[in-house]
């Protein structure tokens, strides 16, 4: 009997209501006479399912859909017992309804639970009774069975029908379900109920083909004998109900992992026809598998199982044992216990055939070939399997199995886990609030939180001392989540647990490339990377070194090793969720990280790196997915290894991470990133070092986009006098420097100081690299993107022309720096008169930065001003003023109030606006 599929069913009329059993999600079994009395149909039927300490309850409205009200009167003869139909359905856990009848000579004991008047109270004329007592399979009554009552009300309780409002209660016996209360015997002093036999309801078809259409998945019409032994009869005697194997004990302050569980309940309910209903529980090791599928077995037991056989699945023999035992004790026909294969085989046509209630747990499977004989089946449907596995393998989802993936706690369980398991030890005093950094540190684990709680626990340890700790460098895994955390007896040492299958990957793998794989993916960042890194020639290459072979290794190789790996559960593929396709576990990556020996841990750093720098597109903008993905990989693989790759040279990957920042309009992420990159540059390689101007440089950069100018220039003119005394002038990186320090004069009105820089700068590109190189053009946009003087506008307006036409050639058309060159040009229409032909160029560059760098950039933005302001000089002054509120919304979200770009924006508004009060146009 579940408590949260027991149901009041009130009716509204003279007897005011009853009770029931949800035995479907849609179905509730009650009593005939609670929805018809006086010969007269309920016209209308309201239920309440469940108990306020299970879940709490469920409203629903009824209709009786057997007998079929529209059939007329059901005769004297039809039982007491009724189906309701619910108009939406209620999900509850727990298996199908056994149906059971009475034998033998010996009373039976039954429970039940109902709403009798004698239980109500002032608040509510509805409360719970646990109905108890004995059932006489000899005695008998016109409605079916005797109840004898163990709890029955006191004298007067009640007014004169104190039973009044049980009727419909289930009845079970041994966890079957043998009847419906339908009446007191007064005679007895209110010490009898009387019941309706459920046998003869499933022998009506209409009744029988609505359970089996529409009850809970699994349940059949098949009746079962009970007797006193304890369950229905079996061969040879058995007494049930049998249990083979060791189930595991309940972990300390276990989770119910509801919405894993309600995942294996879809699973089950998927399930049809002849094949059994199997779930195979997959994931990582420590996410739980096996806790979940001992919490099923241990339930299973307690709701009624006649069977439930747990076996060790790590080998094909730890399967045939405890079926060859559990045939023993079934007493099967020809078991002899000489052959266990044999026995293990009637066990199998026996599961297949029987009415009886079973559960056969295969936990741990590491071998799908070897166990595929030994699958279990059930053609009764009353049979389940629920099989873990860390194996991402197609076999273990074959004949008609589902699989079900285990991942890591949610915030909230982890949370909750360590409350509970602190407060279990009276030590809640060291939950603190780094509780939730502490269990993200852990990834949510469900094993090592069990083992960094214990260990907090023996060496009394707030969560912030723990969480320092294991951030320390000089702190090994093992030291974090030592063994002797492992109070709920894990048995395996946490780096073991998390690399178990590693050694059987290594066993499958042709290639001979698996762990050298699995340590490049340790460097990256575990919420994934790129699968384009895996056919770069870097990664190649690497492969390539580390193979046995002679042959280079290919991409569709390399592919390969990948689905190895996530086939043995130690990194995740999903080719769908690129750019972050190849995930891990951060305790799987930290467990691997510690293995790597010194010498192949400067290799991997190296190829990582390079493999990054590889695949990063030359503009951001169109892939920005992509380029967060590749940014948080640098991160990760800086923290790693970022001294040995400035020693090694592999820093390029650095700066391009820094000025993805910049390209993506970060402007004060770039800021905190370059004065961190500047520090090690400097420390490292030394102050005069390229790399270390051109890391200034870059962080100029970031200050003038920030809108910090006068930072930007002091900065920018340190550069330059630097570059200048270590570099040859002619050298890109003064080129660099001049054309931002020509920029930042620009900005802050020192215009004809900017102009002969860039002039000189674009006879410079034009000499050492040609009129149409990339950084030719870029500086030919950035001169014809001054203002210049009055006298030179029409040499202004023929350089832009030019440089929008040859920047869209050479560049294309979406290229940051084409975009640029056509924005300088609209701006020149527009002071020129041309307001039509400007508005035409700056209206497609609003959607052309929109769709290529998004609706927030710091560009996309600045063509929404510009934009604002042609309309305001065409006279479109409404145009003019929600363009500019947009752009003024966008620049304080993104740049913030005090950026010059905001300030421009305001000011722009509040000109319109002015003039709007003033009624000029």
């Amino acid at each position: 009997m579940d408590p949260d599929r027991l149901v009041w069913v009130g009716t509204g009329g003279p007897d005011g209501s009853g009770s029931g059993y949800l035995v479907g999600p849609r179905l509730v079994l009650t009593a005939l006479h609670v929805v018809r009395t006086g010969g007269r149909w309920a016209e209308t039927v309201v239920t309440r399912i469940g108990h306020p300490e299970h879940g709490g309850f469920a409203r629903r409205d009824a209709r009786v859909c057997w007998p079929d009200p529209e059939g007329g009167d059901p005769g004297e003869d039809a039982p007491d017992i009724a189906l309701l139909w619910l108009d939406e359905p209620v999900t509850t856990t727990g298996g199908p309804v056994l149906w059971g009848r009475p034998a033998g000579t010996n009373p039976l004991p039954y429970v039940g639970a109902g709403f009798p008047a004698f239980a109500a109270d002032a608040e509510s004329p509805a409360q719970f009774e646990h109905l108890r007592g004995e059932l006489s399979a000899v005695g008998t009554s016109q409605p079916g069975w005797v109840l004898d009552c163990g709890v029955r009300p006191a004298a007067g309780r009640g007014a004169d029908r104190p039973w009044a409002g049980a009727s419909g209660s289930a009845i079970f016996c041994h966890g079957r379900l043998v009847g419906v209360a339908t009446e007191d015997n007064r005679r007895m002093e209110e010490r009898r109920l009387h019941a309706a036999r459920i046998d003869k309801a499933l022998a009506e078809p209409g009744f029988a083909r609505l359970i089996g259409r529409h009850g809970h998945p699994g349940t059949t019409d098949q009746l079962e004998v009970v007797t006193t032994s304890g369950g229905s009869v079996g061969g040879g005697g058995t007494a049930w109900p049998v249990k083979v194997g060791m189930i595991p004990s309940q972990a300390t302050a276990f989770q119910p992992r509801s919405t894993v569980r309600e995942r294996i309940e879809r699973a089950r309910s998927a399930g049809s026809g002849s094949v059994v209903l199997t779930q195979v529980l997959s994931g990582g090791g420590g996410v739980g598998k096996t806790q979940l599928a001992a919490a099923f077995a241990t339930e299973a037991l307690r709701e009624g199982a006649d069977l439930v056989v747990w076996a060790a699945a790590t080998e094909v023999q730890g399967v045939i044992t405890p079926y060859a035992q559990a045939a023993a004790e079934l007493r099967l026909p020809g078991v002899t216990g000489d052959n266990p294969e044999a026995d293990a085989r009637a066990l199998l046509e026996w599961l297949a055939t029987t009415s009886q209630r079973w559960l056969v747990v295969l936990d741990d499977i590491a071998d799908p070939a070897a166990l595929t004989p030994w699958w279990p089946t059930s053609h009764t449907g009353t049979g389940w399997v629920l099989a873990t596995t860390r194996l991402h393998d197609a076999r273990l989802t074959g004949g008609g199995r589902t699989r079900v993936d285990v991942d890591i706690y949610s915030p909230e369980e982890a949370e909750a886990y360590l409350r509970e398991r602190l407060t279990g030890d009276d030590m809640i005093y060291l939950l603190d609030d780094q509780a939730p950094a502490l269990a993200a540190a852990l990834g949510y684990l469900p094993l090592a939180l069990g083992l960094a709680a214990a260990h907090m626990i023996n060496e009394a340890l707030t969560c912030a001392e723990y969480l320092k700790a294991f951030h320390d460098r000089r702190t090994s895994l093992t030291d974090a989540l030592p063994e002797t955390g492992d109070a709920d007896g894990y048995g395996r040492d946490i780096t073991v647990a998390l690399l178990l299958s590693l050694g059987a990957a290594e066993a499958a793998d042709t290639t001979g490339l698996a762990y050298a794989a699995l340590c490049l993916v340790a460097l990256l960042d575990p919420a994934g990377h790129p699968a384009a890194l895996w056919s770069s020639e870097p990664v190649l290459g690497f492969l390539t070194a580390h193979s046995p072979g002679t042959e280079p290794v290919t991409a569709a190789q390399a592919r390969r090793v990948l689905r190895l790996l996530h086939r043995y559960a130690l990194i995740t593929h999903d080719p769908r969720a690129d750019p972050r396709a190849i995930r891990v576990h951060a305790l799987t990556s930290r467990a691997v990280r510690e293995r790597i020996p010194v010498f192949l841990l400067f290799e991997l750093a190296s190829t990582a790196a390079r493999s990054l720098v590889h695949i990063w597109p030359n503009i951001d903008q169109p892939y920005r997915d992509l380029a967060a993905a590749l940014r948080a990989n640098t991160d990760v693989l800086a923290s790693h290894s970022g001294a040995l790759l400035w020693r090694l040279g592999g820093y390029t990957v650095f700066y391009r991470a820094g000025r993805s920042l910049l390209d993506a309009g970060l402007a004060d992420n770039a800021t905190n990133y370059w004065t961190a990159v500047c520090k090690a540059a400097e420390h490292l390689l030394g102050a005069d070092h390229e790399h270390s101007l051109q890391a200034q440089h870059s962080l100029a950069s970031a200050h003038w986009q920030a809108g910090r100018t006068q930072d930007a220039i002091a900065l920018q003119e340190h550069v330059v006098a630097g570059i200048k005394r270590v570099l040859d002038c002619d050298h890109s990186l003064v080129l660099a420097a001049l054309a931002n320090l020509a920029t930042c004069y620009y900005q802050e009105g020192r215009i004809q100081e900017a102009i002969a820089i860039q002039e000189q700068l674009v006879t410079d590109h034009e000499q050492q690299l040609g009129h149409d190189h990339r950084n030719t053009l870029a500086a030919r946009i950035n001169l014809a993107g001054m203002d210049w003087p009055a006298g030179r506008t029409q040499d202004a307006i023929n350089l832009r022309e030019q440089v929008a036409a040859d920047s869209t050639r050479v560049l294309g058309h979406y290229h940051p720096g084409a975009l640029q060159a056509r924005n300088n040009l609209a701006v020149s229409y527009q002071r020129r008169g041309l307001i039509q032909e400007a508005i035409a160029i700056q209206e497609q560059l609003v959607t052309d930065h929109e769709q290529q760098l998004g609706h927030d950039h710091r560009n996309t933005l600045a063509a929404r001003i510009n934009l604002a302001g042609m309309y305001w000089s065409a006279g479109r002054t409404q145009d003019a003023v929600n363009v500019q509120e947009e752009a003024l919304s966008g620049c304080e979200r993104v740049l913030g109030a005090d950026h010059p770009q905001t300030l421009l924006a305001r000011a722009n508004l509040a000109f319109i606006q002015g003039r709007l009060k003033d009624g000029q146009s």
